[in-house]
Formats: structure tokens, sequence, C-alpha cells
């Protein structure tokens, strides 16, 4: 078995919804049944019992046998995974495996042990451990899986419909999109300051503030040494505390400090962490109070972390115990810490009269910590409900003067049940990124999904951070398609990103350049702050190589199929192959209020209405079509051409309500002699009506967008040249070459000519067609070879295209020129007034700014 290539779908694509490790496997003959092998099956299943199951009817390959693999293992390390799918290519042996994945480190790596897993099966003197397999999976998936701090807001945010996406391997994320989007860095959100970060940092400085806003808080003070320690502690009064002045997660604290050697103790412990302070130690509870905006949503009575002696064990053996709880971990992403010995504890055991040796009486309570951290290894109790609220007013009252948007309120006192100037109670900290474990979570009571209430505190109710996102596919038209989408959207008032195969724009700024209709380029869009409304340019490749850039779309345009373009590449070798693909993004329309808009004279295309989470406009030239008659007549909007109204118009029609746009005020259609055009222009009017603008947007957009070369390049770019007709496209396959002659037959010429190349990348047939069609149209061909071969060798292309001209009925005077430019010059020298040429440019914006220096030298 060989893996030829391994990729990460990171959006939805061409199986499932679900991000996925897609892997291209090659078996050999002998490894196509492999379950057949004698005894091959038990030893798959001795070596890794927790191996799901596969059909066992019939051959199964080893690519099958990989799969189940990849994804049991991830099972078995808890990753939330359940999809998985193997599937033969045309090429006999050949697979694509597609295994789901969580986090895609760990998908990488179930692939890796999968490998290995087989490799030890094939081999009878080869081992496999599973347990270590998995180990390695699960701390894997800890080291890079969001915290459960993080991961409750993400989760919330999901369960509400908001996109999000992370914006680094650590806890930076965002939520929503463009204009609308927010930022969090675990528990903390973009609208809290750096300021109000460094004044909760600063304890000595946030004591001062809450003094100052009527909220108490103990005395204390910054000390220099040991002696200032010491002093300081007589002066606010025995017993204190000792703590780093800027410290987090109980790291350093020392509490109930009654002696000089334990304030000396406490002090270098704290000095660790940084500078040290002293203040007065207040009895009672120790209570974690969070506050989001204005409000109070949770409470928690943390304990400091202790073991209960039985009279058997040692204080080692109760500590190894209590940390088998699976809630325990190493670090935050369990529930609970496991309780640490080191010298801090040693130091505490030793003030009780114990070792890490001794054997506590049944019933005693052994402290390995004085302070109740969960970080530490202590416990939580939920309170929420038990809260005073003169003691929540005071707790958002702190987060208020600092300045924190969600602020852990750290409070001691006897308990919350009753105001804290009545009990001599006070806020001790406020801390930023609070931890929310202890919440989520807790030891004993009502776990709360704080995690919904930051993200309420982040969006209104009813807003879910999207901005109109518009996909557009298809074999032609793509790009003027979405620039004119683009356009209208523009001409809405709204600040657009777009993308295509020329670039990325943002408010008609390019951005980027080259062919960006990836889903890296959405990506892009997405995050950028000023966008209200994005469309993107959805190709084939960018679907295959990551899936898509976004969740949902509001609309998708499916342009056409017709006979396809890269057929025989990835896999994807017929039309139906790539009718599948493309509808990948109609099957990702937002549910109920998004849009498909079809072409319903592509039975093709028509068909992915039944792929569609949401609603469907059809559009075709003729209303009369099945099923435009059929959907409309259900109720359904259709969008068409009536000839006899106004000379021509589009029309959008929904049951009796009707808008129509005369085609004579639409630029690009030359007032409806393009077909193509009219087509683009009729999937552009459903898109915008899909999306829900204002029909007078729609109509001024239409009016005001001009297919030259700055806006459309290589779209049917119109020129003159001494009298003659010079027209620009990037058509490139047969389709786009029936659709350019139908257009230009309109137009009036005396002589016709046409330059073109071909793309490599195509098969055969495909290059012999375009030079089939043109050679009925054109009186002069000029062929030229393409900058880029794409795996053809020298004069392979210009052999496909000459074969294509044998026997054409029209074409009297055919040329080979080595040189996209020698070609458009030769072209453009036999020019004489009244002809009209046609140039396939390759390389657009080059032959573009050729062409124009051409044609304003005159």
């Amino acid at each position: 078995m060989e893996i030829s290539r391994i990729r990460a779908l990171r959006g939805p694509n061409l199986w499932s919804r679900h991000t996925a490790i897609e892997a291209v496997v090659s078996c050999e003959a002998s490894e196509i049944a492999v379950t057949d092998r004698p005894g091959f099956e038990a030893r798959l299943r001795t070596l890794f019992p927790g191996l799901g199951l596969f059909r066992l009817t019939g051959p199964v390959s080893l690519a099958r046998v990989l799969e189940t693999a990849a994804l049991s293992l991830q099972e078995e390390a808890g990753c939330p995974v359940s999809f998985s799918r193997t599937f033969a290519t045309v090429e006999p042996g050949i697979y694509q495996v597609v295994v789901e994945y969580s986090e895609e480190a760990v998908g990488r790596l179930a692939f890796e042990l999968a490998q290995q897993l087989i490799a030890a099966t094939m081999d009878a003197d080869a081992s496999f451990d599973a347990d270590a397999a998995v180990a390695r999976l699960r701390e894997a998936d800890e080291d890079v899986r969001l915290g459960p701090s993080t991961g409750s807001i993400v989760q919330a945010a999901a369960a509400r419909g908001i996109p999000w996406r992370r914006l680094t391997d650590g806890s930076l994320v965002q939520f929503g999109w463009g204009k609308h989007q927010r930022r969090i860095w675990a528990a903390e959100v973009d609208q809290t300051s750096a300021v109000s970060e460094s004044i909760a940092q600063d304890k000595d400085l946030t004591k001062q503030l809450l003094h100052a806003a009527g909220v108490p808080v103990p005395l204390g003070r910054p000390v220099a040494d040991e002696a200032d320690a010491w002093a300081a502690a007589l002066e606010v009064g025995l017993p204190v505390v000792v703590k780093p002045r800027d410290g987090n997660q109980g790291k350093g604290i020392t509490v109930n400090v009654t002696t000089c050697e334990a304030i000396e103790q406490a002090y270098k412990s704290a000095l660790k962490v940084g500078e040290v302070m002293v203040e007065r130690y207040l009895p009672g509870s120790d209570y974690r109070l969070l506050v989001v905006g204005d409000q109070l949503v949770a409470a928690a009575r943390r304990e400091p972390p202790l073991v209960l002696g039985d009279g058997e064990l040692t204080v080692a053996e109760l500590v190894a115990k209590v940390n088998a709880d699976p809630r325990r971990g190493d670090g935050h992403a369990t529930s609970l810490t496991k309780i640490r010995i080191d010298d801090i504890a040693i130091a505490l055991l030793a003030g009780q009269g114990l070792t890490t040796r001794s054997v506590p009486a049944r019933g005693q309570r052994v402290l390995m910590r004085n302070n109740a951290n969960l970080s530490t290894g202590g416990t939580a109790t939920d309170v929420t409900d038990e809260v005073h609220p003169e003691v929540a007013e005071r707790a958002i009252a702190a987060a208020q003067m600092v300045g924190l948007h969600v602020c852990g309120v750290d409070m001691v006192c006897e308990s919350v049940l009753k105001p804290l100037e009545e009990q001599s109670g006070g806020i001790v900290e406020v801390n930023a990124a609070p931890g929310l474990r202890m919440h989520l979570s807790p030891s004993y009571g009502k776990p709360r999904n704080v995690g919904e209430a930051i993200v309420n505190h982040l969006y209104e109710p009813g807003e879910d951070g999207r901005i109109p996102v518009v996909a557009v596919t298809g074999t032609n038209g793509k790009t003027t398609t979405a620039r004119l989408i683009a356009h209208l959207f523009a001409s809405s008032g709204l600040v657009v990103g777009m993308t295509n195969t020329d670039g990325v724009y943002v408010d008609g700024r390019q951005i980027d350049s080259g062919d960006c209709s990836g889903p890296k380029s959405a990506r892009s869009v997405l995050m950028h702050p000023d966008v209200e409304a994005a469309v993107f340019e959805t190709a084939r490749g960018g679907i295959l190589r990551e899936g898509l850039g976004f969740d949902h779309c509001r609309v998708a345009v499916v342009t056409n199929v017709g006979e396809g373009d890269h057929l025989g590449l990835n896999y994807i070798t017929t039309v139906e192959d790539l009718a599948v693909l493309k509808r990948v993004i109609v099957q990702n329309v937002t549910p109920k209020e998004g849009y498909a808009v079809l072409n319903a004279a592509d039975p093709i295309v028509a068909a992915m209405a039944d792929t569609c989470p949401g609603k469907v406009i059809y559009f075709a030239a003729d209303r009369h079509h099945g099923a435009m008659t059929e959907h409309r007549a259900m109720g359904g909007r259709t969008v068409y051409v009536d000839s006899a109204l106004d000379g021509g118009s589009v029309v959008a029609a929904e049951g009796n309500y009707r808008e129509h746009v005369p085609l004579a005020d639409v630029p690009i259609t030359r007032n409806g002699t393009i077909a193509f055009q009219v087509e683009n222009v009729m999937a552009a009017v459903a898109a915008a009506w899909g999306a829900g603008l204002k029909w007078d947007a729609i109509r001024g957009g239409l009016a005001s967008f001009v297919n030259d070369a700055h806006n459309a390049p290589g779209r049917f770019n119109v020129m003159d040249y001494k009298g003659a007709t010079v027209i620009a496209d990037y058509g490139h396959n047969p389709d786009a070459m029936r659709a350019l002659v139908a257009a230009v037959d309109a137009m009036p010429a005396r002589r016709r000519s046409v330059v073109i190349s071909g793309a490599g990348d195509r098969r055969d047939q495909d290059i012999r067609d375009q030079t089939v069609i043109l050679g009925a149209a054109f009186d002069d061909v000029l062929l030229y070879q393409d900058a880029a071969q794409r795996g053809r060798g020298d004069g392979e292309v210009m052999a496909l295209l000459r074969e294509g001209l044998q026997g054409a009925s029209r074409t009297r005077h055919v040329e080979e020129i080595r040189g996209e430019f020698i070609a458009i010059d030769a072209a453009l020298a036999r020019l004489e007034p009244g002809d009209l040429c046609l140039v396939l440019v390759d390389q657009v914006e080059e032959a573009l700014a050729h062409l124009a220096r051409r044609v304003a030298g005159g």
C-alpha cells in the first residue's frame, strides 16, 4: 500500500461538511481483498481491539482498513469524530480515503499510526502498541485543542449559528465575519483594553481603585524584602497573605501566615513570580464570582486541595488516589487539576506535623495548599443561586472600576448570603481572562453555561455575526458574474470584498493578485474588518484542495456546467463528477433563508435544487422552459427574458410579483445581443434578489457596470483599432467558444479573425474541439503556443489545435506563431476597417496591457 497524497479539507468539501483528512491510496492486487487473507482480520483486531466494524461481505481493500483504523484510533482517544469513507477511483487499485478530524494535527497523526498498525498486521514478526498509540493521540489532542474556557465560548457561539475561526494555535478566536467580527483570547474579549488588563495584573493598584469605589478590600502593601514583609505583616496585623503583586492561577500565594519564619519562606515563593506584597488575611471561604458585562453570571466556593486520611495510606498514596480521578489532568484541559507534591506542599505538610510518608488518621483532613485555586488542585462548589444582591453589586462594581468586560472577582468572606460589610469580608483580586472551569464543571453543584453569557455579551439576541456571502461557480461566466454581483452590492452602498481568478478586492481596491478563487482568499476577505458583503468566485481547484472557506453562504450561484472543463484531473473524469463537485456550494446554502441560483436551461445544474437546504431561484432566457414553468407554478422565484417587454427585458417573477430591467439599460449585453452576457446578468440579478438588495440599487448597478479591461479584464473587452473591432476574452473551453461565436456573430464584420492558444491541462479532444468550433466561424486563425504547456511537450498543443482545423468550413488562413504578443501584433497588422478580431488571451493582465498600448498608439 502506498499513499501518494495527504491533504486537509478545512471546510465543507466534496465528501461532507466535516473537516477531514483526504488521502490517495494505491493498493496492489493482493491488497484489494485483504480481508480474504487467512488470519488477517483476527491479527488486526488482536493488535487493535478498538478497531471499528467494517463491511465484511465482499472484498475489503487495505485502503478501507486504513480508513477504519484512522477513524477508530481517534474515537479511542476521545476525539468527537464519526465520518469516514473510502472511494474507488477510475484507476484500478487507487482509492480516495476520507477520515474526519476535529484537530488537524491529530487527524494526520491518526493516519500515520493507522499505517503503522497495518504494517504490523501484515508482518507477523512486528508489533503494535495500541495503548501507546491512543495515548499519543490523546496527548496530541490535549496539546492542540481549545481549552475548556475558550471551548465553552466557541460551543455557545456555534449553537447560535455564529461562525468562528481559530486564528492561532492558542486561544485567539474570531467570531463573525467582516464588519461584524469579534475576537476573544480565552475568556478575554476584544472590548477590554490593555490598560484595564494591566491594572488587573497589578494587585496593589487594583486595591487602591476598588477602595476608592467603596468596595471592601484587605489592608496591605508591596514589600521590598523579607524584613519589610514581616514589618508589613505587623502593620496590617497577623495572620497575613503573601503573594506576587502581578500573578495568576494562584502561583506563589501563601495564605494564613503567622510567623516570621513562614513569612520568609512565603516571600521567597512569591518572589519567583515577581514583586511581592503582603496583605491582611481575611477569614472565611474563598469565592470566585464571574462578572460578564454588567451581570453576575456565576459564583463558586473554592476549596484548597486536600486529602482525607484513612488510617492506612500515606499522604503520597492518598494524593495518587485522588489524582487517579479521570476528571483530573496535568493542565487546564480537564475539569480538575492534579494535586502537586512540591516544596510548597512539603512545607505545608511540615506545618501540620506530617511528611509525604506519614499515614494520616481516618478522617484527618490534610491540606496540600493553603490557596484554593483550581490550577493547584482545588475543588469548586457552585453557589450562584446563593449570592446576595449586594454582594453581586460589589463584584460588578469591582469589574467595572477596573474596566474588565469578563472578570473573575476573588472574594473572601464567611458567606455570600449576606453583604460583605456585615462580615468583614472583602475582594482580594480581580482577574482578566478568568478560567471558567469551576463554573462549567464544578466539583459539586449545578454547571453554568458561562460561555453562552459571554457570547450574549458579544452579540445581541438575533445577531449571528454574519455578512451576506455569495458564492459563484460554473464552467463559464463565473468571473463576470461575480464581478457584476459585487458591483450590485457596492451600488447598494456596501463595502464589498470579492475574490476571483484575477485577485482579491475590497471596496474596489485590489489587495492581492493572481488566481484567488480558493478558500484561503475567501477567508482573508472574511477577516477584513471593513467588509459588509462578500462575493467569492469558487473554482473547482480550491474545493478539491481544501474545501470551502466558509461554512454557509447566503446565495450560491451555478452559472452552468455544460460539457465541463478540466475533466480528467484529480479523478473528476465526467461531467457528472464535476457537477457533484460544483454543487458543494449549493449544499452549503444557509438553511431556510438562503438561495441557490441555478441555470434551469442546464439540466445537470437544475437538478442541484434537490440538494439545496434553502430556496431556489431558477434563471433561463426561455420562461417557458419546463423547469421554469413548474418552479413558478409552485410559487418559486424565476428570472427570464421577455423579448416583447421594452424591446427585451430581464424579468424577475414570483407568483404575481414582477420586476423588470430593460436590456437596453444593461451595457454589457449590447442591447441583449450577447447571449452569454444576458445569462450572466440573469444570474447576477437573481443573486442580488436572493440577497435582499433593493431593485433601485440593482437597476442602477446594472446600468453603471462597464465591461472594460479595467473592470472585468479578459471578459469580452471590446476595443476599436483603426476602424476594426478587437475583442479580448479569456475563453478556454468548447462551451466558451460556442458562446463567443454566438456573440461575435451578432456583431457586423467584413472579415473575422481569431488568435488562440490552448491550455495543456485539458483533454486532447477538448483542445481539438475549440478550433473545430472556431474553424466554422472565422476566416483567419492565428495559433500561438501558450506560455505554460502544463505537462505537454513542445508543440503538442499547437498540433492538436491544427487537427481541429482540418476540414474547417470557413477558415482559409492559418498561422502558427511562437509568443502571445507576437501573435497579437500579427493579427492587428492584418486588420482593415470593418474587420473583427477575437483575441483569446492567456496572460490576461500582460496581454491586455499590450493591447491597450497598441490601441492607444493607433
